[in-house]
């Protein structure tokens, strides 16, 4: 399974772009954010790697905000405690996906791995990579899947209340007033 994406972003200046790989213990996400963050420029590259059941294992970010260099490594154990860059992330442990703030790229974890049906709901909390802060906090969220291609999703943190439109494969094509797909294939 290989698929790709390229996003707008909406509510402000950039673009992303993500591959979806099967590897040989799971399945990753690799891909690259270009936008404006508070009116400076940012790119950041990201992996996220998951096990064959769509758990996140590790993710990895490297680019820069302004001049300011960034680099960060994730990593869940298998106790479902959280590291960042080496540090223990008390308020994400026990969390199974990881969310990275700055690309819609890793809503399709929780998406494959719980793999509703028509009409079944979850709630999926997520470890959160806030941005710019970086760092990792605890983010509820619920899916509820609407029918093949739609499902419904809010993320109470922020006040987000939502229809998502998702791809055969689990990519957010659609995620209103945040990105919108714009090319993808597979």
């Amino acid at each position: 399974m290989t698929a790709s994406i390229l996003w707008r972003r909406l509510d402000f200046e950039g673009h992303d772009a993500c591959l979806l790989s099967q590897t040989d213990s799971g399945h990753s996400l690799r891909g690259q954010a270009i936008f404006v963050q508070d009116g400076q420029p940012c790119c950041l590259a990201y992996e996220v790697v998951c096990d064959a059941g769509w758990r996140t294992r590790s993710a990895w970010i490297d680019g820069f905000l302004d001049t300011r260099k960034l680099h960060y490594a994730i990593e869940r154990g298998s106790d479902g405690q959280w590291m960042l860059n080496g540090e223990a992330q008390q308020g994400a442990a026990g969390l199974v996906d990881v969310d990275l703030g700055f690309t819609p790229a890793s809503n399709l974890l929780a998406i494959r791995r719980f793999d509703l049906g028509i009409g079944e709901a979850a709630p999926a909390p997520a470890a959160y990579l806030t941005f710019p802060e970086l760092r990792l906090v605890r983010l509820d969220q619920t899916y509820r899947r609407l029918d093949a291609v739609r499902y419904a999703y809010t993320a109470p943190m922020f006040g987000y209340d939502e229809v998502l439109d998702v791809s055969p494969h689990g990519f957010v094509i659609d995620y209103p007033g945040l990105w919108r797909a714009t090319a993808q294939s597979g």
